[in-house]
């Protein structure tokens, strides 16, 4: 736990100290590379590469998002998707639990205030960007490609600084309270792997 909290400390210092407040507009014009990386996330198909280390994920996860999943099919679900979108994409799969207890608290049919739909928030205009409008954001599958996608994306462009392409996933760079609110879920309910 204490390296766990030193390693959010210093994640939170490098990034204070490397990002400037940024105003960010939700209306920008869409970003071309993210549309075309996008666009290839959601033709791809889904698997596990080693079903021994996604079964044991499964039950430990599984029993830590019980209380707010109840129904095991659905939640099983979820974390089968998560798992295979976030290997797919080389990120923590813990980090994609905790990014949507935040966005949507597990609620795949949730709409924010500005918009942005399912478990990972993510904003219609995207599937017009790709052509793919016939698509649903609500869609499990769909959300979680799109959602670890972006994520990719922004750590990618930010050179893994976990503030900053958190703050892009948000609309919010600059600004660490997105970003530290993640991380704390992180530490406390999904455990950083």
């Amino acid at each position: 736990m204490r390296h766990r909290t030193i390693a959010w400390i210093v994640i939170l210092l490098f990034g204070a100290m490397q990002s400037t407040p940024v105003a960010v507009s939700q209306t920008a014009e869409p970003d071309a590379e993210l549309a075309s990386l996008l666009r290839t996330a959601v033709e791809e198909a889904d698997s596990f590469a080693d079903r021994f280390a996604a079964e044991v994920w499964l039950k430990d996860m599984s029993q830590r998002m019980e209380s707010r999943v109840p129904d095991l099919e659905e939640r099983l679900d979820i974390l089968r998707r998560v798992h295979h979108e976030a290997m797919r994409t080389r990120l923590s799969p813990q980090l994609v639990l905790a990014i949507i207890e935040v966005e949507s608290s597990f609620d795949r049919f949730a709409i924010s205030r500005v918009g942005a739909q399912g478990l990972m928030q993510i904003m219609p205009f995207w599937l017009e960007e790709i052509g793919h409008e016939e698509d649903s954001l609500f869609d499990i599958k769909i959300n979680l490609r799109m959602g670890c996608t972006i994520l990719r994306h922004y750590l990618n462009k930010e050179k893994n600084n976990y503030i900053r392409a958190l703050g892009r996933y948000h609309g919010s760079l600059g600004s660490n309270r997105y970003p530290k609110l993640v991380m704390d879920r992180l530490e406390d309910n999904w455990y950083w792997d």
